[in-house]
């Protein structure tokens, strides 16, 4: 499906097909930083600037902006961040801006507000993946408390991603036979085993298990499984080697 937005996905732009990092293709710049910004897109003037002023008060950064559009010519600032964005908007519409983020591989929390009510609008942003869906007028109280869970979720979501991609980077530098070894040290296969699978010296599989072992800086079996299970990384069915999708 196509981009409603027309902005490269996030493949794309790692080939350098999208120019600049922006909001839409996810692309983070910058040394990353722990304190949140929330970005409000609404085309009311009014309402952009009393969010504003609420969520300053509680001392939290805040970017405005009046269209989707708008809100993709900005760069993507490397700090845990949500939007809160309106259903209805000139141009593209929320729902719109939600999809291109989605399929850009921008996973930042959405908040939606709406001073239309539209069960099918929000359900359909719901099962997208929003965070909540507020029905104008709401509560000062209650969207900072949703502000503040989404907040906690992106913290979250950015501490797992950058997790995962410490392991990834070790796993990647495991040669082909330590991969090997890898994939039946995780089947629980023992040393004797895995040398007759493989056709090598059992002398030979303590060598590889012991720079698997190594190079995951993994201190035991349990944690080498559970850092394999985290990358997705599963056992080939012929019982040699190991697979990352």
């Amino acid at each position: 499906m196509a981009n409603p937005l027309g902005y490269p996905s996030q493949r794309e732009a790692q080939r350098g097909l999208a120019g600049s990092p922006n909001i839409g293709t996810g692309e983070p710049i910058g040394e990353p930083i722990d304190e949140p910004i929330v970005f409000v897109i609404d085309d009311d003037d009014s309402v952009r600037r009393s969010l504003e002023r609420l969520l300053r008060s509680v001392d939290l950064d805040v970017g405005t902006f009046s269209s989707a559009r708008e809100f993709f010519d900005l760069p993507l600032p490397n700090r845990p961040a949500c939007v809160v964005l309106d259903l209805r908007l000139p141009g593209a519409s929320g729902l719109e801006l939600q999809e291109s983020l989605i399929q850009a591989g921008n996973d930042v929390p959405i908040i939606f507000i709406s001073g239309h009510a539209d069960v099918p609008s929000s359900v359909r942003a719901m099962k997208a993946g929003a965070i909540d869906f507020l029905q104008k007028p709401f509560s000062d109280q209650a969207l900072l408390d949703i502000i503040h869970r989404a907040l906690h979720h992106d913290r979250e979501a950015r501490k797992e991603r950058a997790e995962l991609a410490a392991i990834r980077q070790r796993f990647d530098t495991l040669t082909r036979r330590e991969r090997d070894v890898l994939g039946l040290v995780i089947q629980g296969r023992l040393n004797k085993q895995i040398a007759g699978d493989l056709g090598i010296s059992e002398k030979t599989v303590k060598f590889h298990r012991g720079r698997v072992m190594e190079k995951t800086q993994a201190g035991s079996v349990a944690e080498l499984v559970r850092q394999s299970d985290r990358l997705g990384l599963r056992p080939q069915a012929s019982g040699g080697g190991s697979r990352l999708p």
